[in-house]
């Protein structure tokens, strides 16, 4: 598996660090050569002399530019590139023979420069031009084997020495923006605290720094392994569920060890794995994955490719890297939702408390309104609570409270809400429910509660006092929260009044009420 390109390039200081060396030989042996026709009045060389000087100056020249070329990084790209190989190519004209070595590694020199400062492309580029700069004054020794080694040699060894720096340049590259990943997103989903946001930064990042056939992040829940972030050939399928037991994600998760298979063609020796296609219906030939373990998390971070070989350890490193600090992000996620629910909740009963199931009234009145479908409401108070706080003490109260909310959560949706409106006073909004079928939920309510069992201090029973309920349905008889609850807390006591046990309105009364209109 390949890191996604483009990699961003070094830095023009990192450049002008990297062919520091270079630059200070190639002058140094320039130099050289141009002092020892200077000194030497026998073999003084004019031209050599002349050319020399051009080239230290033209060398020191580029070195100031590599720094100041950034913004006009292509231009210089390619006029650096061709007056290098000009430069390079006329080195068999000004240099005598006895220096042809020196002149073969002044080739290599130039050639990597180019290659370091600008790239593969322009690095080619000056070796053709200075292949054929210098082409006509060698082709008498090419008629032979051994001229042709020699003319050759040069740049043959200059290509040899450019894919191998390059190489490394790519690798280093790879590195340093693996690190980068990791800094960003340990930086990013550390702020995170809504688990869906911190889902979609870690997609992002996986998307970024790998390139993966198919991809997941799975939490364990009752057993099974639900695939929070899913990933599969260019589609998702998040919400996906997994077997805990024979797969390779359950093995991992179970022995809490990093797995890493490089080429599943090969027979994988785990106890109790088997094959398990999820997503579309292709098995993947490369896999890694690394478990989450964490106070509150406890699952897996993978990747698949539908080639074998694809992953190399880097990119296991670079997974296990990432998991560590995924671990930590949606632990944090989910010890703030776990903060944020306990908020939201009455501390004694575990249901909405007055003010948050407000809120959610106020949003489900909007979606019914906007899907034009009902909203039921209904209110429920316990009989005589208070005189059977006196007779069996408030230990035992609080009892008959949580029983009751155990009972009324047995009988609504997941989408219904429920809260403690105060005292032994509680309310329940029913989206999508007419009024006769609020009516059998809260009848069913009141049949269930009778049928408990609830102990004293002293594990003696005691009985089970009963509830007055009232139902107003939304927008029929109320277009308005505030004014449904009127409606529904007024029905309440009418059923009190009415000598308690009793549900308001009877079941005539949805005969009879028409669509749209209100009261109250």
């Amino acid at each position: 598996m390949k890191l996604k390109k483009p990699i961003s390039s070094f830095a023009p200081h990192e450049i002008r660090r990297f062919i520091l060396p270079i630059t200070l030989a190639s002058v140094c042996i320039v130099t050289y050569i141009l002092l020892e026709n200077i000194l030497n009045s026998t073999l003084t060389n004019i031209p050599l002399i002349i050319y020399a000087s051009i080239v230290i100056i033209y060398i020191l020249v580029n070195n100031v530019l590599v720094a100041r070329a950034f913004n006009f990084r292509e231009t210089y790209g390619w006029f650096n590139s061709i007056l290098t190989g000009i430069g390079l190519g006329l080195l068999s004209y000004f240099l005598p023979d006895y220096l042809d070595e020196t002149s073969h590694v002044l080739i290599v020199f130039g050639i990597v420069a180019v290659a370091t400062v600008s790239g593969r492309l322009y690095a080619y580029l000056s070796l053709l031009v200075a292949l054929v700069v210098s082409l006509p004054l060698n082709l008498v020794q090419l008629a032979e084997l051994a001229g042709i080694l020699k003319y050759t040699t040069p740049f043959i060894i200059s290509i040899i020495v450019v894919e191998a720096i390059l190489r490394i340049m790519d690798t280093t590259q790879q590195h340093i923006h693996r690190l980068e990943t990791i800094n960003k997103v340990s930086r990013q989903i550390m702020l995170s605290l809504e688990t869906e946001q911190t889902l979609s930064l870690i997609n992002l990042t996986i998307q970024d720094a790998l390139v993966a056939d198919t991809y997941f992040l799975g939490i364990v829940r009752e057993n099974e392994i639900h695939l929070d972030l899913f990933y599969d050939d260019g589609e998702y399928f998040n919400g996906t569920r997994v077997p805990l037991d024979g797969t390779l994600s359950g093995w991992v998760i179970k022995q809490q060890r990093e797995l890493f298979l490089p080429d599943l063609r090969q027979n994988v020796q785990l106890d109790g794995v088997g094959n398990f296609v999820m997503g579309k219906e292709k098995t993947s030939l490369s896999w890694m994955g690394v478990p989450l373990k964490a106070a509150n998390v406890t699952g897996i971070i993978a990747l698949g490719s539908y080639a074998p070989n694809s992953f190399d350890q880097a990119d296991m490193e670079l997974l296990s890297n990432l998991a560590q600090h995924v671990t930590l992000a949606l632990d944090n996620t989910i010890r703030h939702a776990q903060v944020e629910e306990q908020t939201r909740l009455d501390s004694l009963t575990g249901v909405y408390n007055h003010g948050y199931f407000l809120k959610r009234l106020a949003e489900q009145a909007e979606e019914s309104s906007l899907t034009e479908t009902p909203l039921s409401l209904i209110m429920l108070d316990i009989d005589y609570f208070k005189r059977y706080n006196d007779t069996f003490g408030h230990l035992v109260g609080d009892r008959i409270l949580n029983a009751l909310c155990t009972v009324i959560k047995q009988h609504v949706k997941q989408h219904d809400a429920v809260g403690r409106w105060g005292g032994e006073e509680f309310i329940i909004s029913l989206p999508g429910a007419t009024g006769p079928q609020a009516m059998h939920v809260a009848e069913r309510i009141g049949e269930t509660l009778q049928l408990l069992q609830v102990e004293d201090r002293d594990q003696k029973m005691v009985p089970i006092p009963t509830i007055s309920q009232g139902i107003a349905v939304f927008p029929d008889e109320a277009n308005e929260i505030f004014r449904l609850i009127d409606i529904a807390d007024r029905r309440l006591y009418i059923a009190k009044e009415r000598g308690r046990n009793q549900i308001e309105p009877a079941e005539s009364h949805w005969k009879v009420v028409l669509p749209g209109s209100q009261i109250g």
